[in-house]
């Protein structure tokens, strides 16, 4: 299980079963889920068996504004074989979703910055990857603001330790 971390305005803690509700408040809508890829949860049954089978594995964090202290969005660090492009054991995916109330306030890509810095600095990663679905320009720009570099075909990204 991930450890908390912290951030200006942010907790990142493991999703927890009492978390069903709200993630089916931001998950449900129909602007959110299709933007990162997923369908939008029918029900907070189905929210939480998402939580169990998904959010609360491996490196997965609720994103949690210190002034409100309910999850409003995810994010995670994926690993080989769960990662569409991480292709060693030193090269992971980071993904991220947030509730449309809270697009444009930056809290993305400050929970971003941190979970580089854990990437690179606990997890001794080499690389992390970044992808967006075409459209999603701001997935695209969370990636420039967190020194993503752009590949050929366009909707990969990757941050190398530096």
């Amino acid at each position: 299980m991930c450890r908390p971390m912290e951030t200006e305005r942010l907790i990142l803690r493991p999703w927890t079963d009492e978390d069903a509700e709200t993630l089916f408040l931001f998950a449900s809508d129909k602007d959110v889920g299709p933007a990162a890829g997923w369908r939008p949860h029918g029900s907070v049954g189905e929210s939480r068996e998402i939580i169990k089978r998904i959010l609360a594995v491996g490196e997965t964090y609720a994103i949690v504004p210190k002034n409100r202290e309910i999850p409003v969005g995810s994010i995670s660090l994926m690993f080989a074989p769960d990662s569409e492009v991480a292709g060693s054991e030193k090269e992971c995916e980071l993904g991220y979703w947030i509730g449309k109330p809270f697009w444009g306030q930056g809290l993305v890509p400050e929970a971003g910055r941190e979970m580089l810095r854990h990437a690179f600095e606990d997890l001794g990663m080499e690389c992390v990857w970044g992808l967006y679905h075409d459209g999603n320009v701001k997935s695209k720009r969370v990636q420039e603001k967190l020194g993503f570099k752009k590949r050929a075909d366009g909707r990969k990204s990757r941050r190398a330790a530096t």
